[in-house]
Formats: C-alpha cells, structure tokens, sequence
C-alpha cells in the first residue's frame, strides 16, 4: 500500500488551516494534539505565531495592558503580526501560546474631533457592557477610509468550559461612519458553541444588521448608539430564545440522528441528550441553542 508524502508546503498549509479552524478558547489544545502528530517543533511554532494571530483576530481576544482590557480584532492590526492599543498608546505583538505581550513600543496617534467622539461612545458602550455582559469586553476603533472616518465597536464575553466539555462566544461588531445629522450603522452578531462530551458538535449562529441613526451632538450620538446595539442584540437574544423554545430533545435528536459511516450503527442520541449540559452564554445568561445552527460533525 503507497503513502502519500506532503511536501513542506502542503504540512505548513494543513497545519494552518488546522489551527485556524480552533474554536474560540480551544487553539492552545488544538496547538498540544497537532504537536504530538506533527513531531516538528520549530514548523508548529512558525505556524502557530501564524495562525495564533489570525485566530486572535477572529474570535476577538481580550488581554489586558496594565489593567486595560483591550480587544483583539484584524480593525487594530497594524501590520507585522502587531496589533494597536488607543488607550495606552502602544503597539505590540502578542504570543497566544505563551499569552504574553512582546516587542511593546509607543505608537502616537492623532488627536482631533474623531478621537474625542471614539473616546465618548466608548464610555457609552461600557456602561451598556457592564449592565447586560457577566464578564464582558468592549472596544472602540477608528478607521479612515478614502478621507472618511468611521467608528468600530467591537464586544465580546465568552464562557470557557473545557472541563465540563464546552466552551461558548458571543461577539459583535458595530460601524458606522462619521457624519453629520445622519449615519448607517451596520452590524453582526455571532455566537459559536462548542460540545466534545461524547459528540463533537459545533454550532453558530451570526445575523447581520443595518440601522439608521441620526447624530445632533457627540453626547447624543454616543447615547443613541449604545441603545441601538441593547435594541439590536436584544431583539437578537429573544429571537433565538424563541426557537429554543420550540426545539425539544426529541426533534433535536430527530434532526441530527445519522448512522456512522464506518461502523454503520446508530448513535445513541438519547444518551447523548441526557449528558448534554445547555450552554449558558454570556449575553443575559441566557441558554442559546437554535435550530438554524451549523453542525459541523468531525468522526
């Protein structure tokens, strides 16, 4: 029987694509496995800087800078595996295998009417994080575009559960543009779960969003922005609480039931339910679990 030889190439694409596709809190385990298969240390670790910071990027990674909590996201990237801090200033690389800050340095910025209005939707948007997120994190960024400038709030509060064999996300991201009397604010909610005691079960849920909001002064604007986003996620949070309503044990295990495709026997979904602990997410507290989810099942 022939085996197939990956070239170098090949290896470091699959490793990548591998280590990307870690759920949210779930890459250093993902990192520890492909290791033990892999056996290269010096590939895995070019390859996991590399994925590491793509990973960061996508679920929003919070850290903290002497008692700052930043986000992570590809809105303060800055080129060179380094990411953008506005409150302290700096700008740094950050190793998600060792989580730790490396190669700090101070990284001015431009003070003018945009960066005061960032700074007040930001303290708007705190209070509304601190109210409705047990554990939440918030940021809020700028961004020129072609002379235009626009603001993103990006929020996020997670659930890590490994040892209880879940680990859940909520994240959303909120843009709009700087403009005088009238703006669009465009938004995307996304919440990711993940199941690993006796089935690996990945589920996501996202929604996009467009509003309209009118802006008379920065005070204002802040204060009308932040309900947007309560209203929005809200309306979010009860529409998904309305199917899990709707979605029993029974026709849950009716959806997923399948026979393996090696074996050929059934599994045995009921035993699964029972053992199967809802995921609490952070939004609210509140059980989500819906029936428009993708299910990715890996056997």
């Amino acid at each position: 029987m022939s085996r197939t030889i990956m070239s170098k190439k090949e290896k470091e694409k699959a490793i990548r694509r591998l280590l990307i596709q870690a759920p949210p809190g779930e890459f250093v385990n993902a990192f520890d496995d492909l290791c033990l298969l892999i056996r290269d240390e010096k590939l895995m670790f070019h390859q996991g800087e590399c994925a590491g910071h793509q990973h960061c990027q996508k679920y929003y990674v919070p850290l903290s800078i002497d008692g700052n909590p930043v986000l992570l996201s590809h809105h303060n990237v800055v080129g060179d595996f380094r990411f953008f801090d506005y409150h302290t200033k700096l700008s740094f690389k950050f190793d998600l295998l060792q989580n730790q800050l490396k190669d700090i340095r101070s990284h001015g910025i431009l003070r003018n009417e945009t960066e005061y209005l960032r700074h007040v939707v930001l303290c708007a948007l705190k209070l509304y994080v601190c109210d409705h997120y047990p554990t939440g994190n918030c940021n809020v960024l700028r961004k020129t575009v072609k002379k235009r400038e626009f603001l993103i709030a990006c929020i996020e509060d997670h659930s890590y559960e490994t040892g209880n064999f879940w680990n859940g996300l909520w994240k959303s991201k909120w843009i709009f543009q700087v403009n005088p009397f009238l703006t669009q604010v465009t938004g995307r909610i996304f919440v990711q779960a993940h199941f690993f005691k006796n089935v690996n079960l990945h589920i996501e849920i996202s929604k996009d969003l467009k509003e309209s909001m009118e802006i008379v002064n920065q005070a204002q604007l802040a204060l009308c922005f932040s309900r947007l986003v309560e209203e929005q996620e809200n309306k979010f949070q009860a529409a998904v609480m309305e199917e899990l309503q709707e979605l029993s044990n029974e026709a849950l295990r009716r959806i997923l039931r399948r026979d393996l495709p090696v074996t050929r026997t059934l599994i045995d979904w009921q035993r699964i339910l029972s053992d199967l602990n809802l995921v609490m997410y952070p939004k609210l507290g509140y059980v989500i679990y819906s029936r428009s989810v993708l299910c990715n099942w890996i056997i």
